[in-house]
């Protein structure tokens, strides 16, 4: 999915509604105690596709999402590319550049006055 996927224009699509309505919410209590338990703080959900003709594929489980912090190794790298994919979005490259240089080099953007940060994403 991407942002556009929550676009009006994807809203609008009927079939959208036939989807929800076909869809059954059900709380697993082990995801609610996992969730709770302060060493493990899973985020888990699962995902079961049942067929008109009563086929099934097996249940897909995610215990910790990408967004998780037990999966920062997994998440960090599609970050920096969901970053620079929106700084494309709104500035020319050198100034891409400039902003990708100090965000992603901790000593510099610590040592970094604050407006001096924030100048950098003046057009």
């Amino acid at each position: 999915m991407t942002a556009s996927d929550y676009e009006d224009s994807i809203a609008k699509d009927p079939r959208i509604d036939t989807l929800r309505a076909k869809i059954e919410c059900v709380e697993d209590p082990q995801f609610t105690k996992d969730y709770f338990d302060p060493e493990k703080r899973s985020i888990a959900n699962a995902l079961t596709v049942e067929f008109n003709d009563g086929s099934t594929f097996d249940e897909l489980v995610v215990e910790y999402p990408i967004g998780h912090k037990r999966r920062r190794e997994d998440g960090i790298p599609l970050l920096v590319e969901k970053f620079r994919t929106n700084l494309a979005r709104r500035f020319p490259a050198k100034q891409q550049e400039a902003i990708i240089a100090a965000s992603l080099d901790q000593a510099t953007l610590e040592a970094m006055p604050v407006n001096e940060y924030v100048d950098l994403y003046v057009i």
